[in-house]
Order: structure tokens, then sequence, then C-alpha cells
């Protein structure tokens, strides 16, 4: 039986994933720069296998952010009430900005100065998602 990955690793492997498609950097590339091999970074990125400190430091020199920022929003580690580390904002969220369509949608939207075209965007995607289906969150 596997053991499930931690919260945090999870979380700060998205944040490395999502920074380096937004920087356009493959991980091969991000490899390379840390002297290893593109299977080590997606097993950092999927949170199977943590991140030391150095390490993440030279991560976040590589793709150009502070420490912090791979931590922004991420579970606290703290349990909360029911015994779960909480997060800033819904693990969705963080999920799909960590996608390559999310990110391109995202840098796509936000260029949108229409507020009213913006909205009605928000609103086709909704009618489309509904007739997916009930929302499974």
């Amino acid at each position: 039986m596997s053991k499930a990955p931690n919260p945090v690793d999870k979380y700060v492997g998205s944040r490395v994933r999502m920074r380096r498609i937004m920087l356009g950097m493959s991980q091969e590339k991000l490899g390379e720069a840390l002297g290893l091999t593109f299977q080590q970074i997606q097993k950092y990125e999927k949170g199977t296998n943590r991140v030391g400190a150095s390490r993440i430091q030279q991560i976040a020199e590589i793709l150009q952010v502070p420490v912090s920022f791979l931590f922004e929003g991420g579970p606290s580690g703290t349990p909360g009430p029911d015994g779960f580390a909480e997060g800033a904002s819904p693990a969705y969220v963080s999920d799909f900005l960590a996608t390559s369509e999310g990110l391109a949608l995202t840098r796509a939207f936000t260029r949108i100065t229409d507020s009213k075209l913006r909205r009605s965007i928000v609103d086709l995607v909704e009618q489309i998602a509904a007739r997916e289906g009930p929302d499974k969150r």
C-alpha cells in the first residue's frame, strides 16, 4: 500500500509546476538547471517526493520567485478542528492553475478589459458546465 503525498508537498509541487509553465519552461530544462532528471521534477510536482529546503531555494531562484511564492495560499500544515490542514483557497483552484489549459485560460481572460464581455464568458462557461452535470467538489 503506498502512502498518500503530504498536502503541503503536493501544493508546493503544484506551485512549482504552475510557475514553470508560466515561464514556458519544460520539466527537462528545470531538471537540467538543478542537475536532476525530468522524472525527478515530475515527482516533485506531484508531491510524491519531498523537496528539501536548499532545493526549494534553488527552484525559487531558477523560477525567479521568492521562496514564499511556493507556499502562498497552501495548506498551513497545522491541523484544523476536524484533523485536516486548511488551505486559503480550495484545492481545485490551484489544481486548475497548475494545468496548461488553466493557465492559458487565465492569461487570456485577464487580458479582456470589457467587464460585460468577461461576465458573458463566465455565464457561457457556467451554462456549458451545467450541461455536463452537477459540481462534484
